[in-house]
């Protein structure tokens, strides 16, 4: 039977009950409480300082809550070392041995077991592990010489192959450049659906986040804010914070002191002139464009009205057929339909 085939859905392999951190008078991660189901993907995203990596390290054993319980496959694992968790995880810069071979690397964690497995067990499964993340015949290579994508991947088969009941990734794309960085989302995603093993992410990268995860957890000041599918944080934000952080977002003043209209660009629809919108919009602008930058797929406009102030438009470039590219100085007409407007708390 398959790993994957093992995995019991559904189930919590991971649980924070009302966890707080606290590094002497900072408090780091503030009472927050988290179930991760057996099986996801699952990306804890934020700002720096936000809390997030103290809440993975609490996961993995490196640290322990001031208070509040830490559970793994429902076994109360608060103060268990992290040799003794069934976790394991990659860190952002990877900590590949230089002196070890890539076999060596990946072989490391099982060698340290007791009994050790034989050395043909051990081959067999570094073989395995390496085939999982497709670096067959890697096996002698040194890790200065491989790409940055390979060491890794060769991190990732290290920490794979333990068969870990959960998989700590603390922003291990971080270091790789923008192409590259996409590449290796898309395999890790890939990847995870082919093992089966429960992936939990530590992000700054919204768009790492909502590309990858069956669900993101969105951390600020040490607080869980809102956890959800990567569609609901985006269409169905809890506050502006959430709505600013995850994706780009327009605001304007609410009908409340406490609120704010929030308005994705790519909801805003620009044309020469007002007869030229769509029909069906409940708001229409007569504005300047300020600033135009060309991103390939779609143009990105920051334009101004004379009461509402400077807001950003993103427009598809098929949409750019019909209207034409709108210059710097342009006076153009912009507005939304009802539905693209969102009344959301300011805080």
């Amino acid at each position: 039977m398959s790993l994957a085939e093992n995995v019991t859905l559904r189930q919590p392999v991971v649980e924070f009950r009302n966890v707080t951190k606290r590094f002497g008078e900072v408090v780091a991660v503030d009472r927050n409480s988290l179930s991760v189901e057996s099986g996801e993907f699952l990306s804890i995203l934020g700002p720096s300082g936000c809390g997030k990596t103290t809440a993975l390290r609490m996961m993995a054993g490196f640290d322990q809550p001031t208070s509040g319980k830490v559970y793994i496959r429902g076994e109360d694992v608060t103060g268990v070392p992290a040799f003794k968790r069934p976790v394991n995880m990659v860190f952002q810069h990877y900590a590949l041995f230089p002196h070890l071979s890539v076999a060596g690397n990946v072989s490391y964690g099982l060698r340290q077991r007791r009994p050790k497995p034989s050395p043909a067990e051990l081959q067999k499964a570094v073989g395995e592990a390496l085939a999982m993340v497709r670096l067959e015949g890697y096996e002698n290579r040194r890790s200065y010489e491989l790409s940055g994508g390979q060491q890794q991947r060769v991190a990732l088969a290290r920490a794979l192959i333990n068969r870990p009941a959960v998989l700590l990734l603390d922003e291990p794309l971080a270091a790789l450049d923008r192409k590259l960085r996409r590449e290796m989302q898309i395999e890790l995603q890939n990847l995870q659906r082919d093992v089966g093993i429960t992936f939990l992410l530590v992000t700054h990268d919204q768009e790492e986040a909502l590309s990858m995860s069956g669900r993101v957890c969105v951390m600020r000041d040490g607080r869980i804010v809102q956890t959800g599918s990567p569609r609901e944080l985006y269409d169905r934000p809890v506050n502006r914070y959430v709505a600013d952080f995850v994706g780009k977002s327009n605001f304007f003043a609410g009908p409340r002191p406490d609120t704010v209209v929030s308005i994705r660009p790519e909801l805003v629809e620009i044309a020469a002139n007002e007869t030229a919108l769509p029909t069906g919009l409940v708001v229409t602008l007569s504005v300047k464009v300020l600033n135009r930058i060309f991103l390939g797929e779609h143009t990105e406009y920051r334009v101004a009205h004379e009461k509402m102030g400077e807001f950003m438009v993103l427009s598809p470039r098929k949409s750019e057929r019909g209207s034409g590219i709108f210059e710097i100085g342009d006076t153009a007409a912009a507005g939304w339909r009802p539905e693209a407007a969102l009344v959301l708390a300011a805080n």
